[in-house]
């Protein structure tokens, strides 16, 4: 199935968690967060949230840090 991730296509498994998608491209999903077709999806439902053909996610890393 195809995805548009961070605004460019992919390609990704049929019937793929996001759990499952993140672990596929050895993301860490403790240190990220995704939005999932313009809408943030709480961390604990990476597992239940199942992706399909031309759903758009932005995932974002987590940068600690701050001001000197």
């Amino acid at each position: 199935m195809r995805l548009t991730v961070n605004g460019k296509p992919r390609e990704a498994s049929d019937s793929i968690t996001l759990l499952g998608y993140l672990e596929s491209l050895g993301i860490n999903p403790q240190i990220v967060a995704v939005e999932l077709n313009g809408e943030i999806v709480k961390r604990p439902r990476y597992g239940e949230v199942v992706l399909h053909d031309g759903d758009v996610l932005e995932i974002v890393r987590m940068v600690g840090g701050g001001a000197d």
